[in-house]
């Protein structure tokens, strides 16, 4: 049995089948819960946040053009919505450290990947992921977890392929900064 592919969802769901959405749900519900726990830092927060996304797409879901790939679509949402919410917490204030979990994810979430046996440097990169800008993070993340392509993540940002280049570029520098303690020029920061 192979799957139905987005196009086929949304076509139902525009012809009053509610219950097709829950299929788009089920689909993407990881990678917008994980863009939204590295925003917020805290289950409850990107439980609600993601509930949030669905349903504002749910809502527009006309204004999705069948001609382009849905989940970059959805995505576009999910970021938005985590941009309101890093300008409403202020962003000089916000750390990891605020969830009760001391940064750590919440190992036994549904629909959170995660597994510390990968890597014994993962609290090391999930906190220095947490210290870049909104607008590197979110680049990286979108390349190296979601594995879009420059050209979908130029359409997620609304920006140029050669703007999200420089983005992850300079992410990618800053990210390494943070991890070494050194900045650009090997000096200890």
């Amino acid at each position: 049995m192979h799957a139905v592919d987005d196009n086929t969802i949304i076509s139902q769901v525009l012809k009053g089948d509610t219950e097709a959405f829950g299929l788009i749900v089920k689909r993407y519900e990881r990678p917008i819960f994980n863009l939204m726990y590295r925003t917020t830092g805290s289950t409850e927060e990107a439980a609600d946040l993601s509930q949030e996304t669905f349903i504002k797409a749910y809502n527009k879901i006309w204004l999705f053009k069948p001609d382009r790939a849905f989940f970059p679509w959805l995505y576009t949402i999910g970021v938005n919505l985590a941009r309101d919410y890093v300008r409403r917490k202020k962003p000089d204030n916000y750390s990891l450290e605020e969830d009760n979990d001391h940064g750590n994810p919440d190992k036994h979430h549904p629909v959170y990947d995660y597994d510390p046996a990968d890597n014994l440097d993962i609290q090391k990169l999930f906190e220095a992921l947490a210290g870049l800008p909104i607008d590197y993070r979110e680049a990286i993340i979108l390349r190296y977890r979601e594995d879009l392509s420059t050209k979908e993540i130029a359409e997620v940002l609304q920006l140029s392929v050669s703007g999200v280049k420089m983005r992850i570029h300079r992410g990618l520098v800053k990210l390494r900064e943070l991890i070494s303690g050194k900045d650009n020029n090997g000096q200890q920061q």
